[in-house]
């Protein structure tokens, strides 16, 4: 059968970085920091005191006070980022059909910090069941999509994905897929992530995954440098719309670009750490390549998955020099979450982002907070160290990983016509 083509005609954030799209891509192009000490709960006792926090978060600027409290806070944030971007891409949603346009989210986690609250009040009480009646549908995982479904009315297909890291990401290729096949008009994708919380950051500490480094928490997300220590924990959602290319011509939309393809795969070795030699990785650039029936040669740009963690950097670039071979050296390869922490879930729906918004403006956001070359990393690589770059971006590849060995990577091209 012959696949439709799709564009992404709207885009919405809400980040640490910035609280709606423009604030994020300019605090991306300045290579603005997002880490700072923790002030959702006392983190003075654990090893990692600080995180990636949206900044000036009233959820009163957004909802009615009664309706928030209904909701978790990465539903907030997946409702908020995609209210933006379906305004940014005018959709009227009186005319066009409602049956034929649907929502894909991606959560890793979901509304953990509504589990922790319920689950403490009931441990420090006399054992009597008292628990809200929104407990259990604020913390489900796909509850995010549930609510967006509802608020904009679309009826076609809902779901959620979770593969940890990789949700957002394994979320767009879905509905990418729907709408290339015919299933679908219009799909809101993206994903959210709320997991700054006690049990989340201990969990995390336990497992030695995140920075330590509470001194300077600036410069704590450290992607490809040598003294990296671990990631930095993000949260705050994304959305994008994406649309069947005539849908979307026919009601003189504006295009971001066009989405390429998309790939997965899994590394199918370890429950959290990546292959030595990236084989996962490079199966799932190699398969995006192939679904978008692009040469290596045709991207310019990698956003990767770059957490800083001292085995997952490695294993990217050598999946990255394996994937591409000498055209490696002329990709722009870069680490937005040294700026935005890590959104886990919601990672890949920020980094889409970013990548879209690189190739409509031909601008490559930097990786920040490079002080020392790793021996261990080709350090011929063009890892967009301090400062972002103009070049011509044709078509750009974003990775997202997930424990678990979840792999996928979207890629985006310039739309013309």
């Amino acid at each position: 059968m012959e696949l439709r083509r799709v564009v992404v005609t709207g885009l919405g954030a809400i980040t640490p970085i910035g609280n709606n799209l423009k604030e994020y891509w300019d605090s991306l192009l300045n290579g603005v920091s997002g880490a700072a000490p923790i002030t959702r709960f006392d983190a003075s006792k654990f090893k990692t005191q600080f995180a990636c926090e949206v900044k000036n978060y009233d959820p009163n600027n957004y909802f009615d006070r009664k309706e928030g409290r209904k909701l978790d806070l990465y539903a907030h944030f997946a409702l908020i980022a995609s209210d933006e971007a379906i305004k940014d891409s005018s959709l009227d949603l009186t005319k066009i059909d409602l049956n034929r346009a649907g929502v894909i989210w991606g959560s890793g986690i979901g509304g953990i910090e509504t589990f922790m609250e319920e689950v403490s009040v009931f441990a420090k009480g006399d054992g009597t069941p008292r628990f809200s009646p929104f407990f259990i549908p604020k913390m489900i995982v796909d509850i995010a999509s549930g609510h967006i479904s509802i608020k904009f009315g679309f009826r076609g297909p809902n779901f959620t994905t979770t593969s940890a890291c990789a949700s957002s990401t394994n979320a767009l290729i879905d509905a990418f897929n729907y709408i290339r096949l015919g299933k679908a008009n219009v799909m809101i994708s993206g994903g959210s992530e709320a997991a700054i919380v006690t049990g989340a950051v201990g969990g995390f500490n336990a497992m030695h995954a995140l920075s330590t480094r509470n001194e300077d928490p600036s410069s704590a997300s450290r992607p490809f440098d040598k003294d990296r220590d671990g990631f930095v924990m993000g949260e705050g959602g994304s959305a994008l719309i994406f649309e069947e290319l005539n849908h979307a011509l026919a009601r003189g939309a504006k295009i971001y670009c066009e989405v390429a393809g998309g790939g997965l795969s899994a590394d199918a070795f370890h429950i959290t750490q990546p292959h030595a030699e990236g084989d996962g990785a490079y199966l799932v650039m190699k398969n995006a390549l192939e679904d978008a029936e692009l040469m290596p040669d045709d991207i310019d740009y990698v956003n990767t998955h770059g957490t800083s963690t001292p085995l997952g950097d490695i294993a990217e670039c050598k999946a990255i020099i394996r994937a591409f071979g000498e055209h490696a050296y002329k990709l722009n390869i870069g680490a937005t979450k040294s700026m935005t922490g890590h959104l886990l879930g919601g990672a890949g729906a920020i980094e889409s982002v970013a990548t879209v918004l690189a190739v409509k403006n031909d601008m490559v956001p930097p990786t920040i907070n490079h002080f020392t070359d790793d021996p261990e990393i080709d350090n011929n690589l063009n890892f967009t160290f301090h400062k972002s770059q103009q070049r011509t971006v044709r078509a750009a590849l974003c990775n997202t990983f997930g424990f678990g060995g979840h792999n996928a990577s979207v890629i985006f091209k310039k739309y013309n016509g």
